[in-house]
């Protein structure tokens, strides 16, 4: 039994085995029709999943044996056993780790705190965001709560509308029913009288849009006239559309419509003309086109144009009318006018006059004026404690300089203007004397009254400004103030020592003696004539001086003499403007404004202005713009103006100059004011047979587009206290153009002057030698007639030039190319003696004749 059933039950166990693969047949098909049946086997990926409950009791039971080794692991102590004695820390290794615990104890300290700093700034900022963002979520609240309301209130505003919209469209609904019934009744009556009915044809498009149709009629015994079978129509004519779509109804031409479309045109336009015409205002400028004048009177182009064929103009749209027909045409058409000029843009530049509540006092401006080298620099300086004078090139002032300094206890301010002294400036002095309120004229005690002195005095004069005398220089011994008052009254200059009513103040600027006498005078002057201006106002003033600068581009010394300029104001200045971006005072430190008299340094111009030009600030940049093109466009036209020459007097001038002899310049200086003065320097010098012609003159250093322009003109470049860049230097060695540098005026204008000196043509001086009488003419061979002479007067000599005089008239004037005393050839023959002579290629000699011997001396002239 146990036998079957062990058999039984290995029969039924399946085979111990580790693969696990599954197998599978799989047909694979051949060419040509063939297939073969394969046996495929699929192995099974094992998989990893958590572990049953009983596979982990064996490892647990054994784990307990592998434990028990580790367990005898105190055999760490073993190098205790062999003899090693452990060492006990000295007392710099205690200090060393107990600075180290410290400083490790500091630093987590320090860690701590700024981690908390830190902590605190983050949930600082936190709070901030947080509430800017509760802050922002509000408004958006708000602003949805509004925007909500708002478009509740517009959906109830547009359901009104609608409402309304619908009231009116179904009282129009209504109305119109009212009416097509009365037009439905009519049409029966009309129908039931005539007997006739008129087919309407509702498809048709003109039909829809209101045309007039010519309709067929339909008769009452219109079915018997369908009755009768319609003959086939052969078509003639040309074939149209409607030929062809076999519409034989009469529908309106496009002529028709063009005629009717005409005449609705002509009703339009006649309406129009029964309305009342308005009458406007036209602005006429001294030119105007017909297309801007005809916008002007609020009319087409096209009309005005036939309004002047009417008078015979045949003009276009673009062409230029001048004001006087453009008036007329104004007038005609029943408009007003108002002629205007190209100056209008200038008017209300000065702005209102001033009220007299809104002046207030302010310094008086001063000008220093006198002669060179009589101290006027040098008693400005004493007065200011600066030492201008050091950095003077040859120790002469050649540019205007405007000052401020502050006198007395009560901190009064003067403005100084301090003028050159050289003959060359007359333009600037003249400039000083017009802005200025008092005219300090500087005589030197030791050389009193001097020609550039008496110039200041005329310009003063001029200028109806007072005049204070400051006789400088009273510390020399020669110092005569006397003899400067007496020669002042020749210039009707009466000082009140004199019994005269102007000041006179005898001062030492080197060792500063009396400058406070000067400043009280000043000071008196000033209080006399009750100075006053408003400082809230727009500004205005003078340019005292201007230059361009390397670094800066172009800058302008002002002087303010109304309102307060501003940085950031936008100002005309000549035929110049721009924007005030600096402003420096004379010390050059910047400031935010300058008030009345107050000389400023500014910044910002688009270009160099004149010396002498007045400045004003105005609203906009656009009217400065267009005020400073205008007078740029009248400079140009009066330049032109003289260029051209179209008069006999202008062409004789032109034909006179071409005669004169020219020296062409290039020249370049460092301010305005200085470029201006050598230019009128260099006009005086000219005369009927040379001058100066300067073919360019600017402000700044000398470029090399200069070089090109005097390479082009042979001509040299002279540069007045300004040099040559690197690129000018280069291209001028490379053309062998010669440029002069200069830095004090008379060295300027003596180069010149000897330059045109040596241009003039020498002067030619006869000497008289002597007369001889021809007593003989003999026939010499090969050598011509030979006069036998005796010197009456004087004497002859070899080579001198002689003039042969028959019956008291000259007829030969030549050279003297021989002389003879018998057989010998002498240089000179005394009077009494006689002599042979002959004269260079001339032979017709007679007796009786007078041969004068005279020299030719050439003497270098000079201007």
């Amino acid at each position: 039994m146990s036998e079957e059933a062990d058999n039984e039950t290995k029969s039924k166990r399946k085979p111990l085995t580790l693969r696990k693969t599954e197998t599978g047949a799989v047909k694979q098909s051949f060419s040509h029709g063939r297939s073969k049946t394969v046996v495929v086997e699929t192995k099974k990926r094992r998989t990893l999943g958590p572990a049953k409950p009983g596979a982990t009791a064996k490892p647990a039971d054994a784990a307990p044996a592998k434990e028990e080794k580790p367990a005898e692991k105190p055999k760490a102590k073993a190098p205790a056993k062999k003899g090693a004695v452990l060492r006990t820390l000295s007392e710099d290794e205690k200090r060393a780790r107990a600075a180290a615990l410290a400083v490790a104890r500091k630093n987590e300290q320090e860690k701590r705190e700024r981690e908390e700093a830190e902590r605190a700034e983050r949930e600082k900022r936190e709070a901030e965001e947080r509430a800017k963002l509760e802050a922002e979520r509000k408004r958006q609240a708000e602003e949805d709560e509004k925007r909500k309301v708002e478009a509740e209130a517009r959906a109830k505003a547009e359901a009104e509308a609608a409402a309304a919209l619908e009231q009116e469209e179904e009282e129009r609904r209504k109305k119109n029913a009212g009416k097509a019934e009365a037009r439905d009744k009519g049409k029966e009556t009309r129908d039931a009288k005539s007997g006739k009915e008129f087919a309407d044809d509702a498809e048709n498009p003109l039909a829809k849009l209101g045309g007039r149709l010519k309709q067929k009629r339909e008769f009452a015994d219109d079915s018997k006239r369908e009755s009768k079978p319609k003959e086939a129509k052969r078509r003639s004519g040309k074939l149209t559309i409607a030929n062809a779509l076999e519409d034989d109804e009469r529908q309106r031409s496009l002529a028709s419509v063009k005629r009717a479309r005409e005449r609705e045109k002509q009703a339009r336009q006649a309406r129009g003309r029964d309305r009342q015409q308005v009458r406007r205002e036209v602005i006429i400028p001294e030119t105007i086109t017909v297309t801007e004048l005809a916008q002007r009177m609020s009319m087409r182009a096209v009309d005005l144009i036939k309004e002047l064929m009417k008078q015979g103009q045949m003009v276009t749209a673009n062409a230029t009318l001048d004001a006087d027909t453009a008036e007329l045409i104004v007038e005609e058409l029943g408009h007003s006018y108002k002629r205007v000029s190209e100056a209008d843009v200038e008017e209300g530049l000065e702005g209102p006059k001033d009220d007299e509540g809104s002046l207030k006092s302010r310094p008086p401006v001063v000008t220093i004026m006198g002669h060179v080298d009589h101290g006027k620099t040098s008693l400005l300086d004493a007065m200011r404690q600066t030492d201008v004078v050091a950095g003077e090139a040859g120790g002469i002032t050649q540019h205007i300089g405007a000052y401020q300094i502050t006198v007395g206890k009560d901190h009064n301010r003067i403005t100084f203007l301090d003028t050159p002294g050289h003959a060359a400036f007359t333009a600037m002095r003249s400039r000083g004397a017009k802005v200025t309120d008092i005219v300090v004229i500087v005589v030197a005690a030791d050389d009193s009254v001097m020609p550039q002195t008496a110039e200041a005095i005329s310009h003063a004069k001029a200028a109806g400004v007072p005049i204070i005398i400051a006789i400088n220089k009273i510390d020399k011994a020669d110092a005569d103030p006397q003899k400067v008052r007496t020669d002042l009254l020749q210039y009707e200059i009466q000082v009140e020592s004199m019994g005269g009513d102007i000041q006179d103040v005898e001062v030492s600027a080197k060792n500063k003696l009396n400058l406070d006498g000067l400043q009280d005078a000043i000071l008196l002057q000033a209080e006399l004539l009750d100075l006053k201006a408003n400082p809230d106002r727009e500004a205005s003033g003078a340019v005292v001086e201007a230059q361009l600068d390397k670094g800066r581009g172009p800058v302008a010394t002002l002087l303010v003499q109304k309102g307060t300029l501003k940085r950031g104001d936008i100002f005309v200045c000549g035929a110049e403007w721009g924007k005030v971006r600096a402003l420096n005072d004379d010390k050059g430190q910047q400031v935010k404004e300058a008030g009345p008299t107050e000389p400023v340094e500014v910044l910002g111009l688009n270009g160099v202005p004149e010396p002498g030009d007045q400045f004003v600030v105005v609203d906009s940049e656009a009217r400065a713009r267009e005020i400073a093109e205008f007078r740029q466009r009248q400079r140009r036209e009066r330049t032109n103006a003289k260029s051209s020459g179209t008069s006999l007097e202008q062409m004789m001038a032109q034909l006179q100059d071409s005669e004169i002899k020219e020296l062409p310049i290039v020249l370049k200086g460092d301010v305005q004011g200085s470029v201006e003065a050598i230019i009128g320097a260099l006009e005086k010098m000219a005369n009927d047979e040379v001058r100066v012609r300067v073919l360019h003159s600017g402000v700044g250093g000398i470029s090399e587009s200069d070089i090109i322009l005097a390479e082009a003109s042979s001509a040299p470049v002279i540069g007045f206290n300004v040099r040559a860049n690197k690129q000018a230097r280069d291209h001028a060695e490379q053309s062998g153009t010669e440029i002069r540098y200069y830095s004090v005026i008379y060295d300027l204008l003596d180069d010149l002057k000897g330059t045109l000196s040596g241009m003039l043509e020498p002067e030619l001086r006869e000497t008289f030698l002597g007369n001889a009488e021809i007593l003989e003419v003999f026939n010499v061979s090969k050598v011509g007639k030979v006069a036998g002479c005796r010197v009456t007067e004087g004497m002859v000599r070899r080579g001198a030039k002689v003039r042969l005089i028959r019956d008291e008239v000259v007829i030969h004037e030549g050279e003297l190319s021989q002389l003879k005393r018998f057989k010998d050839d002498v240089n000179e023959v005394p009077g009494g003696q006689e002599c042979g002579m002959s004269f260079a290629n001339y032979d017709d000699l007679k007796v009786g004749d007078t041969i004068e011997c005279f020299s030719v001396e050439k003497i270098t002239r000079a201007l």
